[in-house]
Formats: C-alpha cells, structure tokens, sequence
C-alpha cells in the first residue's frame, strides 16, 4: 500500500535527498538534518534538528517521528517526544527535538540520518459517557499489575 506524501524542500535542505526508506521491508523512513553548521549536544541536553521539510500528508494519517535505534544504542540519542506526530493539517517545518541521554557530546552533522518517520492512520475516537464500565479481569490494576508471577505464568 502506497500513499503520497507532498513535500517542499526549504531552501537550507535544497541539497538533501528527500526522505526514504532504507529497504523493501522498512515501515519508517529516514529523515535527515538540515543543520548548517555541526550541532553539538551536551549530555543530559536536548535541540531541535531542523529537517528543511514542509509536508501535505493525506487525509486521515499522521507522520510519526520516532527514534533511530542505532543513535539510541551507540550514543544515547533518543527523541524527547517519542513519538513525535506531525498532524495532516501542519505545515511548518518539520523539527525533531533530539535528547542526549548518552553520557558524552554528541554532534549533529548535515545529511545525518537523525529520526525517523512512519505514515500511520488515524482514527478519530467519540466519547460516550457511563454510568459504569463493564468489569475485566484485570480490572483497575495499573502500572507492573500484569507481570509475571514467581512461576513465570501470568
């Protein structure tokens, strides 16, 4: 299934390739920096990447920005957002807000694959207020109420 996705290269992206996917069997593609110059970011600190790229998705999608797991392996670099969505009526330009939860500088470089991006459906929910809820078997249990028991079953 194929989708279009309009775009405009801004003109301090003119020079970069538009995003792609990496293989065949990829469900994100790669969006790059847009950075003029080399950007450095210290540990425990965050900047907004620019990507030069102003989008037109389809109606009904979101652009999810999501992590690169290799950044997140090697130097700690995730995305202070994650996911990030890009709605189908933006049409700014695209940023990825990028965290160094590494321990040294990292460098953002031109051209660095630096996120990336999956087109997803959407679906627009309408509540509708209760009086009650139907009950389950977890019921309200929250946060670690579904692990794993001493004898490894649920």
């Amino acid at each position: 299934m194929t989708a279009t996705i309009r775009v405009v290269r801004l003109p301090h992206a003119a020079d970069l390739p538009l995003p792609a996917y990496a293989t065949d069997g990829a469900a994100a593609m790669d969006l790059l920096a847009a950075v003029e110059a080399p950007l450095t970011i210290p540990p425990g600190e965050r900047a907004l990447v620019p990507t030069g790229l102003t989008v037109a998705l389809p109606p009904g999608h979101e652009w999810q920005i999501r992590p690169r797991s290799g950044l997140a392996l090697k130097n700690g670099i995730v995305l202070a957002n994650s996911p990030g969505t890009i709605d189908e009526d933006y049409r700014g330009e695209v940023g990825v807000i990028v965290l160094n939860a590494g321990q040294e500088s990292f460098t953002v470089e031109r051209g660095m694959r630096i996120a990336q991006a999956v087109l997803a459906p959407v679906t627009r929910a309408v509540f509708e207020e209760a009086e009650s809820l139907e009950g389950t078997a977890r019921g309200a249990g929250g946060f670690g109420s579904t692990g794993f028991s001493s004898t490894g079953t649920h």
